[in-house]
């Protein structure tokens, strides 16, 4: 067939993704062989893929392909999750500019038109996967909502829940006003940011019996008397948000600071809202921060809720769902809590009781999904006990080793997050997603059955209650759903059916999984959770390795984002360089946890790998063969040689794999091709121009080059099914993508040593040649005193690719050559008579000059005490190795001259 010049990706990439789908090599099913096992960290159903899901899914795809082919049953399954706090968004977001307001809808209503948003966007990332070349088993798609997974996290809700582990609780939680849910403390993204501290002065009441105490909303001092016992002294206290105001119920004072001793069971008087609060006396105070007291909220901040309960304070909560002030708020009733704090500022100033501001650096907390800031709200919520939860994924990761982080280095964020964990607010408020399966039947806190489904939840009720007149219409479901990650911690265990039927054969046979490859972002929302989840399910860890992948950055060290506009579309990449181009690019840069700094020159730079394979692939399959002419003796020593070479590179390889060092692993083919295969060894076979191959030799090079596709294959996919193809005809079986790795063999290192110096031999010859202008046509001759005793082994080489008409093996140096040294040998090639020798001395002579010059700064520095004292080890390293590659030029050029004169 012809071979078209140039490497045509986009159809090519085309038509074997098409192929591999239709011959189902994707799927897996349980049979005899060990497998290998891959879940996909879910996107969002609603995602478009970024250069993070391109860096994440090519790795897995590596992974996935390489086990293929050393003959694992792979398995790598898809999925998307549904993300309840972004796809909700999205969904209300596109019913307000309908102009429907989603309090106006029925549960039923609005998650038809969530529904009807997923199908349309649901499949659009798993599409675009598609073009990256990810060989998914995409029959065994999952998404978290589908109606087996949604029973998986009901059915595992109700088990922690009457294993005692699920509770219900009146607690403070982190509330994200704009997703109007709570959020847990993982998903909370603390920033610091530049605001104010305001000094705000409370007046006191004294004595203590002309006031009236009152619990009432508004409360002031007895009305009829507006001065009475009201003196002139203040408190002053500072806080960063003045508008809580109208929350506080008490003032707190440290007992032991005796500037306030005199205030102990006084009263005094918020500001603007007139309440009177108590000042209470607690140890906790900081008497160094601010003004040494504290105004106490305790429905906004957990710590005064804790104040709170031990004193018996009120709870005056201020804020709506939105984060707007409610009716405690007075005139600001219906306000931003934002807009607010200005304008509570300004009237606190306009009635004195603002004695001032300072700027003030403050850790805000903000939703780790939405970027609202936080708001501290107590609510009714469901939490899951962790306490002894943790303590298995605690002691495989960090004791046993049974999972294995890489870089191992993550273990200390690990251990961190696990050795602090709190309970874990698992309700959300929101619609989509599963929702809790607890239903109430009366109107206390407690009346409340957890059961699968209301049938079972009925018989619950009366049980609990002995009222055998119960219905289901009695019956009321929460209307909250579980957080989204409650759902994704069962995934390698329920996209495996393994919580509905934990016997399935499909279950026993995948589970546990192999590798994970996900961010350290989730590490503590996801990865643990998931190690915590299987170890209470089935008493064994859910993977073996965790390969966490570094963000994608762009060349400033910016994360890339769509608001900076810094981030390319992957799909544009794919377009520009082709897929194989765009894979090769990022994974060259891809350290396991080590950010990668993108630019677009990576990609180019796997399209130039990928051109200089089709060039190789090209050049050999354009050579005429011949059965008839014997084997030169240079290409048998080049296949011994490359054989070797071969070997000790898939060695390399196989170690990268093992430590995960995925992006060494690449480079180390690419070398092996680029170099080795490309560069060295098909200059060795070549045969003279117009000139037929030798066909002993033409079939080890298509050998070498099926290895090398072998290898390439995983970083590579289509471009390597496409050479793999055309090479051969080849049946469905043979196809390069189930095809057999490469076989670790015994090889002879010696080979590859004496190579590396027969490079440097060919290269001087070359340099000669290049600075002497003489043509590769013209014979020269080369003579050697082989001082190392060095192997004549590669002669037949050295003298094809330097064309050499005599090599000589001589025990004295030679006159009127030009000569040079590898090592001690001594290389010395003739000069004939073109060659103008005076001004080739003047040449050598002012190169000599400059080199010993060189040499005389380089010394001076190492001479310099205080130098070698400061500088950097690797500085020091650098600067030797100038001095001993200055040395050993001098010596050449002086053995040059020398022959010359």
């Amino acid at each position: 067939m012809t071979i078209p010049a140039q490497f045509d990706a986009k159809t090519i990439e085309n038509k074997w993704y098409d192929y591999w789908m239709k011959n189902n090599y994707f799927h897996s099913e349980p049979d005899h062989r060990t497998p290998y096992t891959i879940v996909i960290p879910p996107p969002n159903v609603t995602g478009v893929l970024h250069m993070g899901h391109m860096l994440n899914n090519t790795i897995q795809d590596v992974l996935i392909r390489r086990a293929r082919l050393k003959g694992f049953n792979a398995c790598w399954v898809p999925g998307t999750d549904h993300a309840s706090i972004a796809t909700e968004a999205k969904v209300v977001a596109k019913l307000k500019a309908k102009g429907i307001n989603k309090n106006d809808l029925t549960r039923e209503e609005f998650l038809a038109h969530a529904w009807e948003w997923t199908d349309k966007y649901g499949g659009v990332i798993l599409d675009q996967l598609k073009k990256i070349g990810a060989s998914c088993d995409w029959e065994r798609t999952k998404f978290t909502m589908d109606p087996e997974m949604s029973a998986s996290v009901i059915k595992s809700f109700v088990d922690l829940y009457n294993k005692g582990l699920i509770y219900r609780g009146f607690r403070m939680v982190n509330w994200d006003p704009e997703a109007k849910t709570t959020l847990s403390d993982e998903e909370v993204i603390y920033e610091e940011q530049q605001g104010k501290l305001y000094f705000i002065k409370y007046k006191i009441l004294s004595p203590p019996d002309s006031y009236r105490d009152s619990k009432g909303e508004g409360a002031v001092a007895d009305s009829s008397h507006p001065s009475e016992g009201l003196g002139e002294e203040y408190l002053t206290i500072a806080t960063t948000r003045p508008e809580t105001i109208f929350g506080d119920t008490a003032i707190c004072i440290n007992p032991n600071d005796e500037r306030f001793a005199h205030l102990k069971g006084k009263k005094a008087i918020v500001p603007i809202c007139g309440r009177v609060i108590p000042i209470i006396e607690d140890e906790y105070v900081d008497v160094e921060f601010g003004t040494g007291c504290l105004k106490v909220t305790p429905a906004h901040d957990i710590n005064d809720k804790a104040l709170g309960e031990k004193h018996h304070l009120e709870i005056v909560d201020i804020f709506n769902e939105d984060a707007t002030l409610n009716s405690f708020g007075l005139h600001y009733q219906g306000k931003d809590r934002f807009v607010v704090r200005a304008e509570i500022a300004k009237e606190l100033e306009t009635m004195g009781a603002l004695a001032k501001t300072e700027i003030y650096l403050n850790k805000v907390g903000t939703s780790e999904r939405t970027k609202a800031v936080i708001e501290p709200r107590l609510s009714d919520q469901w939490f899951l006990k962790m306490e002894d939860l943790v303590k298995p994924a605690i002691q495989s990761v960090l004791v046993d080793g049974d999972i294995k982080l890489h870089p191992a280095r993550f273990n200390n964020t690990y251990a961190h997050w696990l050795n602090n964990i709190r309970d874990w607010n698992i309700s959300r408020q929101l619609w989509w997603g599963q929702q809790i399966p607890a239903y109430f039947y009366g109107d206390g806190k407690e009346d409340f059955v957890v059961a699968e489904n209301i049938n079972d939840a009925l018989a619950l009720a009366k049980e609990k209650t002995k009222n055998h007149g119960l219905s289901t219409a009695d019956l009321t479901q929460d209307v909250d759903a579980l957080d989204t990650w409650f759902s994704s911690w069962l995934w390698p265990m329920s996209v495996f059916g393994g919580i509905m039927d934990p016997e399935s054969e499909d279950f026993k046979y995948y589970y546990p999984t192999n590798d994970l490859v996900t961010g350290p972002d989730i590490l503590f929302f996801w990865v643990a959770r998931m190690i915590i989840a299987g170890y209470e399910y089935t008493g064994k860890k859910p993977f073996t390795n965790v390969y966490l992948t570094g963000l994608v950055r762009d060349k400033q060290r910016r994360k890339m984002s769509k608001s900076l506009g810094n981030s390319p579309d992957p799909l544009d990449l794919i377009e520009k360089f082709g897929a194989d181009g765009v894979r090769v690019g990022l994974l060259l840069s891809a350290s396991a946890g080590n950010d990668i700094m993108f630019d677009e020159e990576l990609c180019n730079q796997g399209k130039a790998f990928t051109n200089k394979i089709w060039n190789a692939f090209k050049l050999i399959k354009g050579w005429e063969v011949s059965v008839t002419i014997p084997q030169p003796e240079s290409s048998k020593v080049a296949i011994e040689w490359y054989e070797a070479k071969l070997q000790q590179t898939l060695l390399e390889i196989e170690d990268n794999f093992e430590k995960y060092r995925i992006s060494d692993a690449l480079m180390a083919i690419y070398k092996l091709v680029w170099d080795d295969f490309c560069s060295w060894f098909l200059e060795m076979i070549k045969p003279g121009y117009q000139q037929p191959i030798d066909s002993v030799t033409f079939a080890k090079a298509i050998e070498m080059l099926e290895n090398n596709m072998k290898l390439l294959h995983p970083f590579m996919p289509f471009l390597t099914e496409e050479i793999w193809q055309i090479l051969a005809e080849r049946n469905v079986e043979e196809a390069l993508i189930v095809s057999t790795w490469p076989e670790i063999k015994p090889f002879n290192a010696g080979l590859i040593l004496d190579f590396d110096n027969i490079i440097d031999v060919i290269s001087g010859i070359r340099t000669i040649r290049k600075d002497k202008n003489i043509p590769f046509k013209d014979a020269i001759e080369l003579k050697v005193i082989n001082n190392d005793k060095t192997s004549k082994y590669f002669d037949s080489v050295v003298t094809k690719l330097g064309n050499i008409s005599t090599l000589e093996y001589v025990s004295e140096k030679v006159d009127g050559a030009l000569s040079y040294r590898v090592n001690s040998n001594e290389y010395f090639i003739p000069i004939t008579g073109s060659i103008d020798v005076e001004a080739e001395v003047a040449k050598l002579t002012a190169e000599l000059i400059y080199t010993q010059g060189f040499l005389k700064s380089v010394q001076s520095k190492l001479a310099n005490e205080k130098f070698v004292a400061g500088a950097p080890e690797k500085v020091l390293v650098n600067e030797r190795q100038k001095e001993a590659d200055s040395l050993a030029k001098i010596l050449t050029i002086e053995q040059s001259l020398a022959g010359l004169k």
